[in-house]
């Protein structure tokens, strides 16, 4: 990297002092700055995507051993079911001679699962059912009234004005 110290600062400044003048000095300061500020955008923007990019390659990585995993895992319950399967049907293969399979899909009467029932509840109706003389006494508003028209209604009366 390029070693600037104060003193080469210093000396930069004043060739470009005289090689400029004093008068267009400023204009190319703000232009240098100008530039200066786009580069450092641009680095960032560089860096930001590089990362962004590093970043989506670890993502996908991840994902593979995932989905890797819950394959073995699939293998690994279907294997284990079958092999339950093949154990279950040797072990009741020497059983009664009747033959009662169980039905998966057929429903068990001790196992019914309640449904859900809405509690027909109305929150507005409640209010309705509101006595006027309670609404009246704790402020709950019956009407609707414009932000003008309650600035008018509560509004001090000048005591100047002739009745």
């Amino acid at each position: 990297m390029i070693d600037l110290g104060i003193s080469k600062l210093a000396l930069i400044g004043a060739v470009a002092l005289i090689v400029i003048g004093p008068e267009k000095l400023p204009r190319v300061a703000r232009t240098v700055g100008a530039l200066l500020g786009k580069a450092q955008r641009y680095v960032s923007d560089v860096k930001a995507e590089v990362s962004r990019s590093m970043e989506l390659e670890e993502l996908k990585k991840m994902k593979e051993t995932v989905t890797d995993a819950a394959r073995d895992v699939e293998s690994s319950v279907q294997s284990g079911a079958s092999d339950f399967e093949k154990s279950w049907s040797d072990a009741t293969a020497g059983l009664d001679g009747s033959s009662t399979s169980y039905d998966a899909s057929a429903p068990m009467g001790s196992l019914d699962v309640p449904v859900y029932k809405h509690p027909k509840k109305n929150w507005r109706l409640k209010q309705k059912a509101m006595p006027q003389w309670f609404k009246a006494r704790t402020g709950v508003r019956t009407r609707t009234q414009s932000g003008a028209a309650r600035v008018a209604r509560f509004r001090p009366r000048s005591s100047s004005a002739p009745r």
